[in-house]
């Protein structure tokens, strides 16, 4: 059967991992989950990631980050569903938690967390909220 939400998917398996207080989870390989990574890595809500070939389809791990034994994630929820696209544009990205969380845009500069996306004045898909 295939999956209707990958990306919905990962942010699962990252919240579960988390929950288990496991080091690493694996999520299956894609573009768009590599760009969302790469904006938690920079954000600082995760360790890593990295290719794993091990399996028979290529996969994502993801290295989950700890502080004093909590998660680093405290919410990771999913904006935009694929029953329900959210856009917006640079100036009405919503702010989560007064700034001290973000939102992962897909914008066509690129995935970009909402501060790059108003730097850059580009706006578009609101994918995830993390604090």
């Amino acid at each position: 059967m295939p999956m209707t939400d990958p990306l919905g998917d990962m942010l699962t398996r990252i919240r579960n991992g988390q929950q288990a207080k496991k080091d690493s989870v694996l999520s299956p390989a894609s573009k768009l989950r590599a760009n969302v990574l790469e904006v938690l890595q920079r954000e600082g809500y995760i360790r890593g990631y990295s290719e794993d070939a091990t399996g028979q389809h290529p996969a994502l791990r993801i290295e989950l980050k700890y502080f004093e034994g909590e998660p680093a994630i405290k919410h990771l929820a999913r904006v935009s569903k694929p029953g329900r696209r959210i856009y917006s544009g640079s100036q009405e990205l919503p702010v989560v938690r007064n700034g001290l969380g973000i939102t992962i845009v897909s914008t066509p500069k690129g995935v970009l967390s909402d501060n790059e996306a108003r730097t850059e004045n580009v706006g578009g898909e609101v994918l995830a909220e993390v604090f």
